[in-house]
Parts: C-alpha cells; structure tokens; sequence
C-alpha cells in the first residue's frame, strides 16, 4: 500500500484541481463574465502576431455598432 499512496495523492490533488477549474468554469459562465475578457485577450493576441486578423476585428466590431435604417411606413 505504501507504494501506491504517492499516486493516489498525485490522483487526488489533480482531481481536485481539475473539481475547482469546473466549478470556477461555470461560474464564470454564469455570470458572463468571459465575453468581454476572451474577446480583449484575443483581440491583443491578433494584434501581436496577426495583424490582419486585429484590423479585421476593428472592422467587425465597426459594423456591429452601426445602426441599420429603419424601413418607412409605405416603401417597397
């Protein structure tokens, strides 16, 4: 038994780490707190090694805050 007990501590511990990254997962997702993180982590990391991906991101993000014109009453 004394042979095995030092994997089943490396087996616990990790259970144990891997138990506190899923709850810490759903937590976040939860609360939506990952959207904005995410995004601004991506959005450096393209800036630094791809930049064609960053200039195509300020564009996406150009045309979602436009507003689309609202259709008149009586047009086709």
């Amino acid at each position: 038994m004394g042979e095995l007990l030092p994997f089943l501590v490396v087996t616990g511990a990790l259970a144990a780490i891997m138990g506190f990254f899923a709850w810490l997962a759903s937590l976040v997702r939860r609360r939506g707190l990952a959207g904005g993180a995410v995004r601004a982590a991506m959005a450096s990391y393209d800036e630094a090694f791809r930049v064609t991906a960053h200039d195509s991101h300020y564009e996406i993000q150009a045309q979602a805050e436009r507003k689309v014109p609202v259709a008149l009453p009586g047009d086709p």
